[in-house]
């Protein structure tokens, strides 16, 4: 395996929506940087697909179904790490939803409660729990300057910052999951860094969807790559968020969108 220029050797990660999309290209690249990963999502044979993957690195994956819209199956997912690995070291709160909808009436309550559940419920139940324990460890170790303790990172959207009328549950969520970044932080500091990256628009499965000819017209006059982001690049800015290279950075919402107006 080549030398990565950051050294994961040794942590556990667990990552959120890590079957498909920026979910999977985060698991592989912290695989890659030396990292076991914990590859959480609803589907368990999408999750075994990418620890295959993982453990043709050489590296330790771990697959378990999980809802975290649902608080008993968060609770489920931490115990099941724990029980497996008897630590954690990063968590990444990647599972998200966006709804599609005509109209903003057309949002039914349920809807809105599942956008919100996935998005914003969900991170927080896991976030208490892991950074609970990372905190306490970090403390029994004697790490009181955030030695020993671990990471959190929250994958967001710049749909917290610049809402549109088709994306309104979802830009909601994703800002309180900005709020939630900079209180958490505040929480389980020193020992616990919590942060957050916002990426823009990625071409990932979702992007399928998408009417291309539309989107690329679009990113030529709002976007400063003139392009939509590639899956394997938002995973630069979350090894070095999650990495002792980050030691100082805790609290921090960060752009990665390709330069969005």
């Amino acid at each position: 395996m080549p030398h990565h220029i950051i050294d994961m050797s040794g942590k556990v990660v667990v990552i959120t929506g890590g079957s498909r999309g920026l979910g999977r290209a985060m698991a592989l690249g912290f695989a890659e940087a030396g990292a076991d990963v914990v590859v959480a999502s609803r589907k368990i044979d999408d999750c075994n697909k990418v620890v295959e993957e993982i453990e043709a690195m050489g590296r330790v994956g771990f697959a378990v179904a999980a809802n975290v819209s649902h608080w008993d199956q968060c609770d489920a997912l931490v115990d099941a790490v724990y029980e497996r690995f008897g630590q954690v070291d990063v968590l990444i709160n990647n599972a998200g939803l966006s709804p599609i909808y005509d109209k903003p009436s057309d949002v039914t309550e349920a809807l809105w409660d599942k956008v919100q559940a996935i998005n914003l419920r969900g991170p927080y139940r896991l976030t208490s729990l892991i950074g609970e324990r990372m905190q306490a460890a970090a403390i029994e170790s004697g790490g009181e300057k955030g030695e020993g303790g671990g990471c959190i990172l929250n994958i967001s959207s710049t749909g917290a910052i610049r809402p549109r009328g088709h994306i309104i549950p979802y830009a909601a969520a994703k800002a309180g999951l900005n709020a939630m970044t900079e209180a958490f932080a505040e929480a389980y500091g020193p020992q616990v860094r919590v942060n957050c990256i916002m990426p823009g628009p990625f071409l990932t499965d979702i992007s399928k969807a998408w009417d291309m000819d539309a989107f690329n017209e679009r990113a030529e006059r709002s976007i400063a790559m003139k392009r939509g982001g590639q899956e394997d690049e938002i995973v630069g800015a979350a090894l070095y968020l999650c990495s002792d290279t980050a030691g100082f950075t805790t609290g921090a919402v960060l752009r990665v969108d390709g330069g969005v107006e």
